[in-house]
Parts: C-alpha cells; sequence; structure tokens
C-alpha cells in the first residue's frame, strides 16, 4: 500500500479554480490617454465592422461598454455626426497546453504505530528509528492542463480627426476558455480608476459572482 504526499514545484496562479474558493478574474491593464482638458461634450457613438455589425456576442460585449461610459459621465449618441468621440473594441481568446511535473515521495511501509519493519531492523515501534518506514522514493508525476488568453482593447477617438485620445488593453488568463463568463469582468477592468495612470500596467482583481 502507498501513502502519496506531493509537492510541488510550479504553482501556476490563477489557473485552477476549485473548492469552495471564489472564483477571481485577475486582469492585467494598461491604459494610455491624451484626454482633452477642454472636452465637455462627452458623447459617443460605437464604429463596428461589417463582423461585428452582424455578431450578437459583440453586441452584447458593447453594451456592457456602453454602461461603464455611461456611468463615467459620457452619453451615447445614436450616429456619428452627433458624436464628439467613437469608441472601438475588439477581443480575442487564445489557449495553449501546460505541462507539470511534479516529484511524488512514496512511502512503501504500513504507517502502523507497531509493525514488522524490515527483516534487518526486528519488531519494534518507530519510535526508535527515524528511517522506520525506509528511506523515501521519488518518483515523478506529469499533468497536463490548458490555460486560455484572453485579450480585450478598447479606444476612444476624436470624431472631427481621428486622432485616439484613450486607450486600454486588458490581459487575463485562466482555466475557463468562455469569453460569455469573464467578458463582463474584464470590461470592468478595463475602465477602473478611469483613465487610470498613463502607460502604467497595474493588476485588477474581481470577484465573480455565483
Amino acid at each position: 500500500m502507498k501513502r502519496w504526499l506531493t509537492v510541488k514545484l510550479i504553482v501556476v496562479a490563477g489557473v485552477m479554480l476549485g473548492g469552495c474558493t471564489t472564483p477571481v478574474v485577475k486582469s492585467n491593464v494598461t491604459s494610455f490617454h491624451e484626454l482633452p482638458a477642454s472636452l465637455q461634450d462627452k458623447t459617443f457613438v460605437f464604429e463596428r465592422t461589417q463582423e461585428q455589425e452582424n455578431s450578437l456576442e459583440y453586441r452584447n460585449y458593447e453594451n456592457l461598454a456602453s454602461a461603464e461610459l455611461v456611468r463615467l459621465g459620457f452619453r451615447e449618441v445614436p450616429t456619428i455626426a452627433a458624436a464628439k468621440l467613437k469608441a472601438s473594441m475588439g477581443y480575442k481568446v487564445t489557449v495553449r497546453d501546460v505541462r507539470v511535473v511534479e516529484p511524488v515521495i512514496v512511502n512503501t511501509y504500513w504507517p502502523g504505530p507497531f509493525w514488522p519493519g524490515p527483516y534487518w531492523r526486528g519488531y519494534y515501534g518507530p519510535f526508535y528509528d527515524p528511517f522506520w518506514y525506509g528511506p523515501p522514493i521519488v518518483e515523478r508525476r506529469d499533468s497536463s492542463f490548458q490555460v486560455f488568453n484572453r485579450q480585450l482593447k478598447f479606444a476612444l477617438a476624436q470624431t472631427s480627426n481621428g486622432k485616439t485620445v484613450f486607450e486600454t488593453t486588458v490581459v487575463s488568463e485562466g482555466a475557463n476558455g468562455s469569453l460569455a463568463a469573464v467578458m463582463p469582468y474584464m470590461i470592468r477592468s478595463a475602465f477602473a480608476d478611469f483613465p487610470g495612470p498613463n502607460g502604467v500596467p497595474r493588476q485588477i482583481e474581481l470577484k465573480m459572482e455565483k
């Protein structure tokens, strides 16, 4: 009979979520901005590609981003002619395979308090022999899993000259490959402390709602 004691050599943070722990979406956010101080009219409209125009999934994420802008004092208008700013958004998800190698210490001796030890030790308890259970045997155990890299990019540009005044990139990794599940938290992270520090990467952590 074997008792397995596993010692982790590699810890992949934010990838494996289990047990009773509340899942957390960790996002690395980097923003750049040159918002004019004289920008009083904060009207905006979304500029979409043809593919985005026909995507219900995109429209759902666009609505989430629009709600964040409205919360920050912007106002959405129906046409680009009436807007001072045009918003654009893109996203993608990629996947990579991760292999983890762990050493496993195997104890092949019976763990009882009094049991015949190896024949050359006779009959006595482990209290008198630190090597009662025999020398440790180290084996290797491999495990593999997938890590999903989720990316979101959002930008605001002036409609008059096309100059970009705000852009942010959000990158999040985890075991969940469903954009629909994590995108609401990535969008909230994109507008956290808007407009945020200029060109300074920061990590935003948001607990997922049950």
